[in-house]
């Protein structure tokens, strides 16, 4: 047989797109070819595989060796085609038999000695060919240390192995001792270690905010002088959300395994990213010209902790706006387009003023109203406006740092969290946060009381049709934290509090 077709899979943003594999060898002069719109590490590929084929002992045809990876406008990158590419080789030139080879999918780079090394995307390639393979599921062969990742996906096949020669040697088995064994992940438990809210001594509505915000999945906007905690805080938000799904976990997973970032221990437990101030709008979002996820997609599911927001530069936060509320980020580039998801909280913390000691009781501030305008107005009104939560966290008394803590454990008010989003789950099926504005109509409606609270904040401070729906989310929150059915005037006028961070001008 002189040609030999297997399958693998390409990466097109969280998709994983089929690959035939498709090696013919012809008559003439020796040559290798790839065709089929692979970018650079894929046309290095042939130097990989002509070294990895006769350092495992094999012949390298000397006929005219074409590669097609089809199909032909679909672009492919990174050495996970090495496996497939050395195999079809071998079994068109018939050093290994390739009756079975069709029942399988693979992905694998090679290294000059044979060796399979780990590559990119596992998990969203497995969960792709199991979710979407015609007829019975194929099984995956694949780098060793890729298994566990793999294997997460439930139901699926996944044979591991560490050389090209076990791969073979699977193909040419007459017994089943030489064959490649299904992998068993190990179980993960999962520890986690976040910082607990016990640590925190005062800041009794900062931590009321939080409690608020973990439990409607709302964004966060921490306004305080340096050393008033906020950072301290945001770094134990994650220990109060409720426990992921199996969804929820995969999806997170699978957008780590497209970064080459996933890890075992990561598994069921919500992401925390906390970029630089630095960091660059392309890093924030994904992209690139293969795009890759960026810190809005890995902390899908978690936390985007964006600590001294006002030293972001402001395009770079611009960007932070469709995203908040689509829950996805579109990376559009002239060859490509890719999707991922960024469904994350975002948790910001600034000073009030440009030193920073605004309203602080020492008296140390000595900003124009000007430049505080200035200042805070780096933070433009449109991303402002998309904050449900704008909560003030004062100095600290020097009485309150010396006394005992005595704050709640992050277990408990944890509890009270899951209560309340379990209570969400049952009433809509999803957060407050997520509410249409129907839904909000539906789910979010207000007594005689309330209506006239709210209607008198939204004349007094101007605020948006965005600005009511998002303060009506928050109030549902709150009434659900209580077990409360009806919106009442005190959780409208508590979300009102909740979203005055800001002085007034």
């Amino acid at each position: 047989m002189s040609l030999a077709v297997l399958r693998s899979r390409a990466l097109s943003g969280m998709e994983a797109p089929a690959v035939n594999v498709e090696v013919h060898l012809a008559r003439g002069l020796p040559s290798f070819t790839i065709v089929g719109l692979p970018d650079t590490e894929v046309r290095e590929s042939k130097d990989r595989v002509r070294a990895a084929l006769q350092n495992a002992g094999f012949e390298i045809p000397q006929r005219r060796i074409t590669v097609n990876l089809a199909p032909a406008d679909l672009p492919k990158e990174s050495g996970r085609f090495d496996l497939p590419i050395a195999l079809g080789i071998l079994a068109a030139s018939g050093q290994i038999p390739g009756a079975r080879i069709d029942r399988y999918e693979f992905a694998g780079e090679l290294s000059l000695s044979g060796e399979l090394r780990p590559i990119h995307g596992a998990l969203a390639m497995t969960f792709a060919m199991h979710r979407r393979c015609e007829g019975a599921a194929r099984a995956f062969i694949l780098p060793l240390a890729n298994a566990d990742e793999a294997a997460l996906v439930p139901g699926a096949t996944i044979l591991p192995a560490q050389t090209l020669l076990e791969v073979c040697a699977h193909f040419a088995a007459r017994d089943v001792e030489c064959a490649l064994k299904r992998h068993e992940p190990q179980p993960v438990i999962t520890v986690e270690s976040h910082p607990d809210f016990s640590d925190v001594k005062g800041q009794i509505n900062a931590k009321k905010a939080l409690e608020v915000a973990a439990a409607g999945r709302h964004s966060v906007l921490l306004v305080g002088p340096p050393g008033s905690g906020k950072t301290m805080l945001a770094t134990r938000f994650a220990g109060l959300l409720p426990a992921m799904s199996a969804d929820e976990a995969l999806e997170a997973a699978a957008v780590h395994s497209l970064a080459g970032s996933f890890t075992a221990e990561q598994w069921m437990r919500r992401p925390f990213r906390s970029p630089h101030h630095t960091t660059s709008g392309v890093a924030l979002v994904g992209g690139g010209s293969v795009p890759r996820p960026g810190e809005i997609s890995l902390a899908h599911c978690g936390v985007l902790f964006l600590d001294e927001l006002p030293e972001f530069d402001r395009r770079v936060l611009e960007v932070l706006r469709q995203p908040l509320e689509a829950g996805v980020i579109t990376i559009s580039r002239a060859a490509r387009q890719a999707d991922f998801p960024a469904r994350f909280q975002l948790i910001a913390a600034m000073n009030p003023c440009p030193c920073g000691y605004l309203g602080h009781p020492s008296n140390k501030c000595h900003c124009t109203i000007e430049s505080v305008y200035r200042y805070q107005d780096r933070i433009s009104g449109p991303l402002l406006d998309r904050i449900d939560i704008q909560i003030e966290v004062p100095a600290m008394a020097p009485p309150t740092l010396g006394a005992q803590t005595d704050g709640e454990p992050s277990a408990v008010i944890a509890g009270r969290v899951a209560s309340a989003f379990g209570a969400q789950l049952a009433r809509q099926g999803k957060a407050n946060e997520a509410l249409t504005t129907h839904e909000v109509d539906e789910h979010c409606r207000l007594d005689a009381q309330g209506a006239e609270v709210l209607r008198a904040a939204m004349q007094r401070l101007h605020w948006s049709a965005r600005a009511y729906h998002r303060v009506l989310k928050v109030a549902r929150t709150i009434a659900d934290l209580a077990h409360e059915e009806c919106i009442g005037a005190d959780r409208v006028a508590e979300a009102i509090q909740f979203r005055r961070g800001l002085r007034e001008r």
